[in-house]
């Protein structure tokens, strides 16, 4: 991963899986590894729900919650820690991928 405000810009991620129930909904808790390389979870879950539409395409809904995220990780990594429009580039990213691997 990378995020301009993370302070060695490149980084490793762990993701626990929360909601695992296809076709309709995926949601995770992502990790990231401590100073002392111990796995630790920050407090904020993404979701993906997903929704077969009349066109037999699929509608996908990004949603992440941050209410669980302690004020030591919201100080030290600041929030929130993506722009508005992170959102919508992560599902146009998602559909690109989902077009070109047909």
């Amino acid at each position: 991963m990378y995020h301009p405000n993370h302070p060695q810009g490149h980084y490793q991620m762990a993701n626990q899986v929360q909601i695992f129930d296809p076709p309709s909904v995926i949601s995770w808790k992502p990790g990231y590894y401590t100073d002392s390389g111990s796995l630790d979870f920050g407090g904020w879950v993404w979701r993906y729900d997903l929704r077969e539409t009349e066109s037999c395409a699929t509608e996908v809904a990004l949603s992440y919650d941050w209410s669980a995220v302690s004020d030591v990780v919201r100080q030290r990594i600041g929030f929130p820690p993506f722009a508005a429009d992170y959102l919508s580039n992560s599902l146009g990213h998602l559909s690109e991928l989902v077009r070109s691997n047909g």
